[in-house]
């Protein structure tokens, strides 16, 4: 997923020019490194705007996750689609995202290790998120066969730990070749 945005300009509109710059924020720098007043400067409103639009940075955290699940989730799909819309595109894919140079790692995956514990909402939507994208690896198996979805489950699984392994120890080809070694043991590589 294309991940090297920019701020966005002052010609948007308050609120997405908000939720945009603490996307670009939370997902490169951190969510708890990122505070409210940093957000309001680079998005360019007064604090008035910024809590008419967001009450609290918990709805503002809620907010970033479900515009990054829209927006990963298209991702994701036309990705799959482009590189063949089977199980054998998820390495294919999952390269393309590695190799953008914004990449840090699943921003799912990154808030629920960073607040997870304090903010049961930040856990359902990442939940939520979860579960969708293994429907579409779901829908990229056969529909014939043993256990597809026990097979997408696993798919799922896999594709998170090449996810955490490629940012954590930077190792995108490796992890890539793992993740194709488990496609293989669970024979849908064809």
């Amino acid at each position: 997923m294309p991940n090297s945005e920019t701020i966005p300009s002052s010609q948007s509109g308050a609120r997405e020019r908000i939720l945009l710059t603490a996307h670009a924020l939370f997902y490169r720098d951190g969510i708890r490194a990122t505070g409210i007043d940093r957000v309001i400067a680079e998005s360019e409103v007064s604090k008035v705007t910024f809590y008419r639009h967001f009450p609290s940075k918990n709805d503002l955290i809620q907010a970033f996750l479900e515009y990054r699940h829209q927006r990963w989730m298209a991702w994701f799909q036309t990705a799959l689609a482009r590189h063949g819309g089977t199980a054998q595109a998820l390495v294919p894919t999952l390269a393309e995202w590695f190799e953008d140079e914004g990449f840090r790692g699943c921003a799912f995956i990154n808030s629920v290790v960073e607040l997870g514990g304090s903010q049961p909402a930040i856990v359902a939507i990442s939940q939520r998120h979860k579960l969708e994208m293994t429907e579409v690896i779901r829908g990229l198996l056969p529909s014939t066969g043993d256990q597809p979805t026990q097979i997408a489950q696993a798919l799922a699984l896999a594709l998170d730990g090449a996810i955490v392994e490629a940012q954590l120890l930077q190792a995108p080809v490796a992890a890539l070749a793992s993740f194709r070694r488990i496609i293989v043991a669970l024979g849908v590589d064809k």
